[in-house]
């Protein structure tokens, strides 16, 4: 009865107005299709660059309102938190993952009280907060404990509700995680209060590598292709997407971005209720940019072609490093 409840509840998905636009999509970029990801780590005063990632940094909680000032001056309406543990333990459990010291559980406050219209969504994973660096709970073999798993997600998906969150992102991919999210908010009373977007197909890509290094998360041992999904699936994917739908997300996201736009297109005519967010992942970041820099391409040309199939494809929303240079290229030209 409470997946039922889960699956019809329609208020965790328009409680806000940037989720409300979500609801109403058109094939233009805007300011309202973009949601910037920013990593924050547990060093305050720490500005880091990555290499991997040229522009993108590692910022602790005091750079946060300098760094968004000019961006959401601009229109940025929404963001997705990335937490990096530096200094806190990792153990087998992620125990720091909801701690009151995570850098997430600090950051999300602060910035809901300096930009209060600023949509807030956080990822939700056990990876960076691990001793393994894997997306689970492990089983003594070093298999996957899915039951324990979801249990953990679900807990810190309602740490991040509770410091604030409007959306809790789980990126896991354990079967059964939105359920066990929603039933925990239900249980809190938060189910009208926060939305879940659902990393429903996320593919074993080789285009993350300078996600982890940016998020110090990469395993430490095997791979992740025992619960992300195989680049050749079609059928999976569809399944994976209808899994989360029948648990009660509130969206979907297809990740990575440009090589699975057929499975964009395919979720969004399967599911036109659902908003649909693609995530222009680190990887599809760094080809455009060192791209540009050698003279290949023209970096905003290609950038807003891109985009523009994106959206062609179905994206209601896009995830993208690059939003500080939509957002410029985006502001009125003046006429002088």
């Amino acid at each position: 009865m409470e997946r039922l409840e889960a699956k019809h509840a329609l208020h965790s998905g328009i409680f806000h107005p940037v989720l409300r636009q979500w609801q109403s999509p058109n094939i233009l970029i805007t300011v309202n299709n973009l949601m910037y990801p920013i990593f924050i780590v547990d060093e305050q005063d720490a500005k880091e660059s990555i290499a991997s990632m040229p522009g993108i940094y590692r910022y602790g909680i005091n750079h946060l309102r300098k760094m968004l000032q000019p961006l959401v001056s601009k229109g940025l309406q929404s963001i997705l938190l990335f937490g990096v543990s530096k200094h806190l333990k990792k153990d087998h459990i992620g125990s720091n993952a909801d701690s009151i010291q995570n850098p997430i559980i600090k950051a999300i406050p602060l910035i809901r009280e300096w930009f209060p219209n600023l949509l807030i969504a956080c990822d939700v994973c056990l990876c960076p907060y691990t001793n393994h660096g894997h997306c689970g709970i492990l089983n003594e073999d070093g298999s996957i404990n899915n039951k324990a798993s979801i249990v953990r997600i679900s807990e810190i998906a309602l740490a991040y509700a509770k410091a604030g969150a409007h959306i809790v992102a789980p990126s896991d991919m354990m079967d059964g995680r939105i359920g066990a999210i929603k039933n925990k908010f239900a249980a809190a009373g938060l189910m009208n209060k926060v939305a879940v977007l659902s990393y429903a197909a996320k593919f074993a890509s080789g285009l993350y590598g300078p996600f982890r290094a940016a998020s110090q998360s990469a395993p430490k041992f095997g791979d992740r292709k025992c619960y992300q999904l195989p680049p050749g699936s079609n059928g999976l994917a569809a399944r994976a997407v209808a899994r989360d739908v029948s648990e009660g997300a509130d969206m979907l996201i297809v990740k990575p971005g440009l090589p699975y736009l057929d499975i964009v297109r395919r979720t969004k005519d399967a599911h036109p209720e659902y908003p649909v967010v693609i995530y222009q992942v680190s990887g599809e970041y760094a080809m455009l940019y060192h791209g540009a820099q050698n003279g290949a391409i023209d970096l905003e040309n290609v950038l807003m072609e891109v985009l523009l199939s994106m959206r062609r494809a179905g994206a209601d929303c896009i995830i993208t490093y690059f939003a500080p240079l939509i957002l410029d290229i985006l502001q009125p030209k003046s006429k002088y």
